[in-house]
């Protein structure tokens, strides 16, 4: 008898889930809510028809390197990749920007009494994207493909970037360009654990980059699914699932969903204390969204900022530091951290010839709904006088809107729920096997189970893996 399995959300976990599925002769059906798969790893034309807009994610070091892409074959699949002069840069007040280089000497070489430092803290990543970046797309609760390795990332990273920053660099630039890496994390940098998102973004852009995809992020997802319709899925998208019951029979079922909609979906199916454990859940720092087209590119008062693919706009570290701490108390800085991407000067077929895309957005409290739209303008202009005299449209998504664009993005968290305590390990329960549901061939595949949010499809391919598992097919 030939298996059969239901994949509901097409977000990159789900399409990934539904190919290595399919690959191993299950026979799949993938359903989607909107007009289009990609979940968040979409792009649209909001701010005209002749430009590209990423409506969720921009920058992809994750996705460039994700192990479950590179099998799955997405380069081969039409998915081409456009890189920046510099993958990251961190403007200052009174200075020049600092820059991320895809290579660590040239980026030690603007603060020579932190290099050594630097050096330690980063080197044997740098050494080694590929391991450290599979390391860090495993459950966390099992024992890592690279365990030594891991091992020396574990001890960096525990330490808080609000201390680890300030111990070991002396000028403002090396913790400057620290912090905004760690500021990925979106927990206050005070958390345990958020120096890892900075060693682990650091190493990757002083290697690959933080490259954008070319034609826009929509594009990872149209290689995905050109690979699953070549395995045979069967996708049905404006198809929106409700509950279990409307899915066709199936003996294995995988949901790309956070928490929240697994107990609209199935909560009847769950054991009273797994409904619990999930109904605990928690979401967390949100994203405020503002798309511009621009006459040309963002005036940065350092030019060479124009050149990066991203760009973190808030000051030096201490100001990150108290942004961030501001945000997990529920109140909007006055100037917060605001992430900036400028796919189209790496990317030309993003807008018209002399334009320029910008997207950008800010850390927000969860499910905020203030005018954070002027404060991301105001940061921006800060360290690029004149930019608002370039801006041609602008577009704003707040909490609200993403959440109704896509139910994932819950309050506007991007990440499938917060990463504090123990849900950066345990997601979304305490389990061994954090994929199962507890029901018999029902599967959690989502950025709300490990390895957590990022476009990589690895909670998909991990999920898929396990479902294949239990069914006594091996992988």
């Amino acid at each position: 008898m030939v298996l059969r399995a239901n994949v509901v959300g097409s977000g990159p976990n789900g399409l990934t889930a539904a190919a290595v599925l399919a690959e191993h002769g299950v026979q799949v059906q993938l359903f989607e809510r909107n007009a289009v798969v990609g979940g968040a790893a979409a792009s649209g034309h909001t701010l005209g028809d002749d430009v590209t807009v990423d409506l969720g994610a921009a920058a992809h070091p994750f996705a460039y390197g994700s192990p479950a892409f590179a099998h799955l074959g997405l380069t081969e699949a039409g998915l081409e990749w456009a890189f920046h002069d510099y993958p990251l840069a961190h403007p200052l007040d009174g200075a020049d920007s600092v820059l991320l280089h895809r290579g660590m000497e040239a980026t030690v070489q603007q603060f020579p009494q932190d290099a050594r430092a630097w050096r330690v803290l980063h080197s044997p990543f740098v050494r080694r994207p590929a391991e450290i970046l599979r390391n860090a797309t495993s459950p966390l609760t099992r024992i890592p493909p690279h365990p030594v390795l891991m091992a020396g990332f574990g001890m960096r990273a525990l330490v808080p970037t609000a201390l680890l920053g300030p111990a070991l660099f002396r000028s403002r630039q090396a913790r400057a360009l620290f912090a905004g890496a760690s500021a990925h994390s979106m927990l206050p940098m005070e958390h345990p654990f958020t120096s890892g998102f900075g060693v682990l973004f650091g190493a990757l852009g002083q290697t690959w980059g933080w490259p954008v995809a070319r034609g826009g992020t929509g594009s990872i997802a149209a290689a995905l699914e050109r690979v699953v319709r070549q395995r045979g899925v069967q996708i049905h998208t404006q198809v929106p699932i409700q509950d279990l019951d409307e899915l066709p029979p199936a003996e294995l079922n995988l949901l790309d969903i956070t928490p929240r909609q697994v107990l609209q979906l199935a909560g009847d199916r769950l054991s009273a204390r797994y409904r619990t454990q999930l109904g605990r859940w928690r979401y967390g720092t949100a994203a405020h969204k503002v798309d511009y087209l621009l006459d040309g590119p963002v005036p940065w008062r350092d030019p060479r900022t124009a050149n990066a693919g991203t760009v973190h706009v808030v000051g030096n570290a201490e100001e990150l530091v108290a942004a961030e701490r501001e945000v997990a108390r529920g109140r909007l800085p006055e100037r917060p951290f605001v992430m900036v991407v400028q796919p189209s000067s790496a990317d030309a077929s993003r807008a018209p010839a002399g334009k320029h895309v910008v997207w950008a957005y800010a850390h927000v409290p969860q499910g905020y709904q203030g005018p954070a739209g002027e404060k991301i303008d105001e940061q921006i202009e800060r360290f690029a006088p004149g930019f608002r005299d370039r801006v041609l449209r602008r577009v704003e998504t707040d909490p609200t809107a993403l959440e109704a664009w896509n139910p994932n993005l819950v309050g506007g968290d991007i990440g499938g729920g917060a990463l504090n305590g123990l849900q950066q390990f345990l997601r979304p329960t305490a389990s061994l096997t954090p994929y199962r549901l507890g029901v018999p061939g029902l599967y959690l595949c989502s950025s709300s189970t490990p390895p957590g949010g990022g476009v990589h499809g690895m909670a998909g391919w991990h999920a898929a893996r396990q479902a294949l598992k239990d069914s006594g097919i091996r992988v």
